[in-house]
C-alpha cells in the first residue's frame, strides 16, 4: 500500500520494518502517535514510534515519512535518536486506543475498539485517523462473537475519557509474534495502568517469559497487581532462578505467602536457589538442566534437547549423572555437548562420549570467576556441582551477563548520540 493510498489500518502497521532511502533497515514500528483535537475532529498522527535495532526506541515525525508500501515503512533517511518521551498532549494509538470501550454517537450503543485507520490527507504531507472499526456487545469477547463494523470517527465518542478496566486483546493481537524480550520492551514503555491491563491478559506462560525480561522494578509492579493466587501460578511458570531473584525483592510476608501458595516442589526448587548470595554460581543457576543417566542413548538425549520451552543455552548439552535424576542428582560424571551428540548415533550411549574433563563449578563460586570460566571455556552454559558430587544446576551465560551489565542496561544503549526530538513532532 503506498503512502498515497487512501487508508491503513494501525494492527498493518504494528511490528512493520522501517527503512532508508538505502534500503537500510533502521528499526521496526512499535506504536504510533496522535493528538487528539475538539469537535470530534479526526486525531492528527504526529509519528511513529520506532523501535531501532539496540532495542532505543525513538520518535519518528509523519514529515520524514515519505512511503508506507507493503511490510514497510520508508523514511528521509534523517533520525534522531533521542529516546522517545510521551508528552500529555499525545496518544500512543496501538497502546492507548486499541480496546476501549467508546459509544456510537447516534444509538449510545457500547463498543470496543478493535482498529483504527490513518489516511493521509490529498496533496498534504499531514496524517490523521479517520475511521474506526468496532465491535459491538459485551467487552471480553473479541473474536468471538458481535456484530463488527467500521465508522468514521465523528461517529464515535469516548477516545478522551480516561479508560477504566481497559481491555488488551487487540492490542496484543498485533504483537503476538513477538519474542518475550521483545514484547517485555512493549510492557515497559507502556503507562503502569495500561501494563497491568496487558499482563493480566496474557497466559500464565507467556507472562512469565515476558517477566524475566523486564527490569526489576517493572516485574515487582506487575506481580504485585496479580491476584496471589495467579501470581504463584506466574512464579510457577518462571525459570526457578528469575524467579527467585524476583521474590527476594519482596518484604518477607508477601514473599512467604506467595511461596506457600505454590507448587511444593517448585517453591522448594526456588526456596534452595533463594540460600545461596545472589552473585555466586549457586544464585545464578537454574535447577532444571537436561540430566540423563548413564545407560541413556543420543537419541534419548535428542528428544530431550528438542523440547520446546528449552532455551538455547541449556539445550547446548546435557548433564549425565547418576539416580536421582532430580537435582541436586547423584554423581555427576560429565558433560555431552550438542555437537558430539549430532555426530554419533543415536543407539550410543551417552556414558560412552562424555566430556569428564571439564572443570564445574562449585556454588558458591563467585560472579567474575563464573565470568572467567565462561571465557576460558568458550561454554553457554555450566554445571554447578557441590562438594559430594551432585549436580545442583547449571549456571546459562545469559544470566552471567544480566548480573555483570549495569542495572539499566535495558534503558541504555551504546555508541548512540543523543539527538533533538524534531520540531514537526
Amino acid at each position: 500500500m503506498a503512502a498515497t493510498a487512501s487508508r491503513v489500518f494501525v494492527s498493518h502497521l504494528a511490528g512493520t520494518a522501517v527503512f532508508d532511502p538505502n534500503g537500510d533497515q533502521v528499526g521496526r514500528v512499535r506504536d504510533l502517535v496522535a493528538m487528539l483535537r475538539v469537535q470530534r475532529r479526526p486525531p492528527r498522527l504526529l509519528g511513529l514510534v520506532v523501535e531501532l535495532s539496540t532495542r532505543r526506541r525513538i520518535f519518528l515525525p509523519m514529515t520524514r515519512v515519505t512511503g508506507i508500501e507493503t511490510g514497510q515503512v520508508i523514511t528521509t533517511g534523517v533520525l534522531n535518536v533521542r529516546r522517545f518521551e510521551q508528552r500529555p498532549t499525545e496518544r500512543l494509538v496501538l497502546g492507548e486506543m486499541l480496546d476501549r470501550r467508546v459509544r456510537l454517537v447516534e444509538t449510545d450503543e457500547e463498543v470496543t475498539v478493535l482498529d483504527v485507520a490513518v489516511q493521509q490527507l490529498p496533496a498534504r504531507r499531514d496524517w490523521e485517523i479517520d475511521r474506526v472499526f468496532v465491535r459491538k456487545g459485551k467487552a471480553g469477547t473479541f473474536r468471538r462473537k458481535g456484530e463488527t463494523l467500521t465508522v468514521e470517527w465523528s461517529a464515535v465518542d469516548g477516545f478522551s475519557l480516561e479508560e477504566h478496566g481497559q481491555g488488551a486483546e487487540s492490542l496484543l493481537a498485533t504483537f503476538e509474534q513477538l519474542r518475550p524480550a521483545d514484547l517485555a520492551n512493549v510492557l515497559h514503555h507502556l503507562s503502569p495502568k495500561r501494563r497491568a491491563e496487558v499482563a493480566a491478559a496474557l497466559d500464565d506462560d507467556r507472562l512469565a517469559d515476558v517477566l524475566e525480561e523486564l527490569p526489576e522494578d517493572d516485574q515487582i509492579e506487575i506481580l504485585g497487581k496479580l491476584k496471589e493466587e495467579r501470581a504463584a501460578d506466574v512464579l510457577e511458570a518462571m525459570d526457578p532462578d528469575d524467579a527467585a531473584d524476583l521474590l527476594a525483592e519482596l518484604p518477607e510476608d508477601d514473599k512467604e505467602r506467595l511461596l506457600t501458595l505454590m507448587q511444593p516442589d517448585d517453591a522448594a526448587d526456588v526456596r534452595r536457589l533463594m540460600a545461596y548470595e545472589e552473585r555466586t554460581a549457586g544464585g545464578l543457576m537454574t535447577t532444571e538442566p537436561i540430566v540423563l543417566r548413564p545407560d541413556a542413548t543420543v537419541a534419548d538425549a535428542l528428544a530431550r534437547v528438542r523440547q520446546q520451552d528449552l532455551s538455547p543455552a541449556l539445550a547446548a548439552q546435557v548433564y549425565v549423572c547418576r539416580p536421582p535424576d532430580e537435582t541436586p542428582t547423584g554423581k555427576y560424571l560429565g558433560t555431552v555437548h550438542f555437537q558430539r551428540l549430532l555426530r554419533d548415533p543415536p543407539y550410543t550411549l551417552v556414558s560412552s562420549i562424555l566430556d569428564d574433563d571439564l572443570q564445574t563449578l562449585l556454588p558458591q563460586t563467585a560472579l567474575p570467576q563464573v565470568a572467567g570460566f565462561f571465557a576460558t571455556y568458550d561454554m553457554v552454559a555450566a554445571p554447578v556441582v557441590d562438594e559430594s558430587g551432585s549436580l545442583l544446576g547449571a549456571v546459562t551465560v545469559d544470566d552471567v551477563l544480566d548480573h555483570m551489565l549495569p542495572d539499566d542496561w535495558r534503558e541504555t544503549e551504546f555508541h548512540q548520540d543523543e539527538g533533538v526530538r524534531d520540531a514537526a513532532g
